[in-house]
């Protein structure tokens, strides 16, 4: 598969099989994650593989998780994190999300599915987790194998905004 189709395979999965993801193939996702690029090479992420089930029932307690057999809590460290300097906007969040990108299409690409949950209860999470006040769940990653069909690779041109409305082009 080449990348477009990658990306276009991917799509939210919110039913999963019973089927535990392999030892292999979470080593993979996580490799994604690792050579994810982060602001200033500073990594301020942190991950929390979720696999057992008083884990998953934690975080059942603050998020839906759709019976996936999976969940990466996705952590941004504030204290690390680049700020830019003119407008003192850091990058913690922006981070952590191109990590998640970055292991939802590498869950794909195994045959796997995800669905990046942004839908939780963070200070049920940060207890539950016992996460320390710098460390601030962004999102949890739930990924397992999909239950029922696929969405349609074609779907895009439905449900997204035309190309010509998402791009404009500055001439100089």
């Amino acid at each position: 598969m080449n990348f477009i189709e990658i990306a276009k395979r991917r799509y939210s999965v919110r039913s999963y099989q019973e089927k535990e993801v392999e030892e292999e193939k979470l080593h993979k996702i996580l490799e994604a994650a690792h050579v994810a690029p982060t602001a200033a090479n500073l990594q301020p992420v942190r991950l929390i593989v979720v696999r057992k089930k008083e884990g998953l029932e934690k975080i059942g307690k603050g998020a839906n998780l759709y019976g996936a057999p999976l969940a990466i809590l996705v952590c941004a460290d504030h204290s690390k994190a680049w700020v830019r300097p003119f407008d003192k906007k850091q990058t913690a969040d922006i981070d952590a999300s191109i990590l998640t990108d970055h292991m939802m299409l590498q869950a794909t690409e195994l045959g796997l599915g995800s669905v990046w949950i942004c839908y939780f209860k963070p200070d049920v999470i940060q207890k539950e987790f016992e996460l320390p006040d710098n460390m601030e769940p962004v999102n949890i990653l739930a990924v397992g194998y999909p239950a029922g069909e696929a969405a349609d690779m074609e779907r895009h041109s439905q449900t997204r905004i035309p190309v010509e409305e998402l791009v404009s082009f500055e001439i100089f």
